[in-house]
């Protein structure tokens, strides 16, 4: 088909190009394309590539030896060599190969490279279901269900029919969704097509309807099922913790024969996040070989609560236990530190992250950062920021944040210009709730914070939160624009949140609106009932315009609905 066949003609010299920015070429494409993939000297691959040696340009090699190469690439994690190989098909003609296409889009979504193995699912004319199979569980893995259940919906017009692994992924897809109602009808074409025997459908189905809030339903299926795995009865035992039935998980756990490391987790897991923290490390005391996962939880639930040295406590335990630590132990314990801005301890942990060879991996790497920052040593923060290899948009956002909790607003703006020019990467709403924070620091004008704003709603289509709304209100009250801040509240819908009527009374306050604060005071009331903020404010505020007698007011308002102002308190590392 010509259509096909200037996609094909396109793709390939979108291939050539890249050959030439990886291997800095600028002359001789054809021969880059037509000799052999510069692979690692491994046995398994000496007859195949002498076998594409043999002749050069004139010679195809085999469907077979190229299925098994692009395997090895996808396997090893060889994405160069791959697309170099993926030169080889379409030179010798094997693109429309069902072995070969199936082989390379799985090469393509092994490596999460999940567009470019969208490229070659349309190249091919007629897709095998493997290839349809591949795609859609490549969309699932790479966290585009939407995708992933659109291309689902297009092979059931295609004339195809879907199989056990089309089913699941679909299944796997609906749940990250929580889309019940698309996984109820998929349920009912499984039954149509009768494959509700298979184990692995039914261990989606489990999975399914427990993501998407139905625990018994998962349980129906669960006994439903003629054959169960040990997967089985470790997705019936997680959607009973994911929906905080942990009485009933514990009575699949003790009928479970042999459970497993798997089982024990998602129990410490969903103890920790629902239960009592000290019945999780009761249980983790008799998990049989704990392992990273085990720890994490509970370090996790720790750090979440606020209870810090309940988490240091536990990452010297498991340290202690010989227990190797991934970055997820890392990341969590870091977060803990900094939330106390224990810099004695987050040094040694960075001390620990540099034994086990993880300090320069991005998600420790974006929490040293973050923990740096948060302990006043921003400089130190700035140094590993550079130094980081790999930088995400948590790397960004905590940099970012770093310079805006300790005053370099300047920075914060430097930083926000260099992360606009990157590529792939966009601002989000804690990168815009950084930059309003800067801008409140550095007394920017008021027009400049709503360009700001202004960018991160048209420009990035990012929904503004009550966190915005309020750094927007302090700002318009320091230049006693208050009336703006309420019709900001209202034209985004925040009428319910106290948190922005807060910041409004503030803003009132501080620019000496005693209407507007009257009123701000009566929201805040009304969704948050009785504080002593509230009162405290309005007495300082009257005040401040020398009204004596409501601040005598206030005061014995207080007093009758025994409001106590809380004591201010502070702390220091020792």
């Amino acid at each position: 088909m010509p259509y096909l066949q200037k996609s094909k003609s396109v793709f390939f010299a979108t291939l050539v190009n890249r050959k030439r920015h990886s291997y800095g070429i600028s002359k001789n494409i054809s021969h880059t394309c037509n000799s052999a993939p510069n692979f690692p000297l491994q046995k398994n691959h000496a007859r195949y590539e002498s076998e594409i040696h043999k002749s050069g340009s004139r010679f195809k090699p085999a469907a077979r030896a190229l299925v098994h190469l692009i395997r090895e690439c996808g396997n090893s994690g060889w994405f160069l060599q791959g697309e170099h190989l993926h030169c080889h098909v379409l030179k010798s003609g094997y693109a429309s190969d069902v072995y070969v296409s199936s082989a390379m889009i799985l090469f393509y979504v092994k490596l999460e490279a999940i567009s470019d193995a969208r490229k070659v699912f349309v190249e091919v004319s007629e897709p095998s279901l493997v290839s349809w199979n591949t795609l859609i569980s490549g969309y699932v893995r790479c966290k585009e269900s939407t995708k992933a259940l659109n291309l689902f919906i297009q092979l059931e017009r295609s004339g195809l029919c879907a199989d056990a692994y089309t089913f699941s992924a679909a299944l796997s897809a609906c749940g990250q969704l929580s889309l019940l109602h698309f996984g109820q009808s998929i349920h009912s074409k499984i039954v149509r097509h009768g494959v509700e025997c298979s184990v692995v459908v039914g261990n989606s189905l489990i999975d399914m309807y427990g993501k998407c809030g139905c625990a018994q339903r998962s349980i129906r299926v669960f006994d439903g099922m003629m054959d169960k795995d040990r997967i089985s009865w470790n997705s019936v035992i997680a959607a009973n913790v994911r929906n905080k039935s942990l009485e009933t998980a514990f009575a699949f756990l003790h009928e479970m024969p042999n459970p497993d490391t798997i089982t024990h987790n998602e129990l410490i897991s969903g103890i920790a996040q629902f239960g009592e923290i000290e019945d999780a490390i009761d249980l983790l005391s008799k998990t049989p070989n704990p392992n990273s996962s085990s720890w994490n939880s509970i370090i996790t639930w720790c750090v979440n609560r606020g209870k810090g040295d309940q988490a240091l406590e536990c990452f010297c335990k498991m340290h202690i236990s010989g227990i190797r630590m991934d970055q997820f132990t890392f990341s969590s314990i870091l977060s803990g530190t900094a939330n106390v801005a224990g810099i004695t301890w987050g040094r040694l942990i960075h001390c620990c992250t540099v034994k086990h060879g993880l300090d320069m991996s991005v998600v420790v790497g974006s929490a040293l950062v973050d923990m740096y920052s948060k302990c006043g040593k921003v400089n130190r923060a700035e140094a590993l920021f550079e130094t980081l290899p790999t930088k995400n948009l948590v790397t960004w956002n905590a940099m970012i944040s770093g310079y805006a909790h300790n005053s370099e607003s300047h920075m914060v703006f430097r930083l926000f210009e260099r992360m606009k020019m990157e590529t792939d990467l966009h601002p989000d709403g804690i990168t815009f709730l950084n930059i309003l924070s800067a801008c409140w620091d550095r007394r920017t004008p008021l027009e400049v914070a709503r360009q700001y704003f202004e960018s991160m709603v048209k420009q990035y289509g990012i929904c503004p939160t009550a966190e915005h709304c309020s750094s927007m209100i302090r700002l318009m009250g320091r230049e006693g624009e208050v009336d703006g801040g309420e019709k900001m509240i209202r034209d985004l819908g925040l009428d319910n949140c106290a948190m922005v009527w807060r910041a409004l009374l503030g803003a009132c306050v501080a620019c000496g609106d005693i209407k507007v604060a009257e009123m701000a005071a009566k929201k805040v009331i009304g969704l948050e009932g009785e504080s002593d903020f509230v009162y405290v404010v309005m007495s300082n505020a009257y005040a401040s315009h020398r009204k004596w007698k409501e601040v005598k007011g206030m005061r014995m308002l207080m007093k009758e609905r025994h409001v106590m102002k809380e004591c201010g308190h502070s702390w220091i590392e020792v």
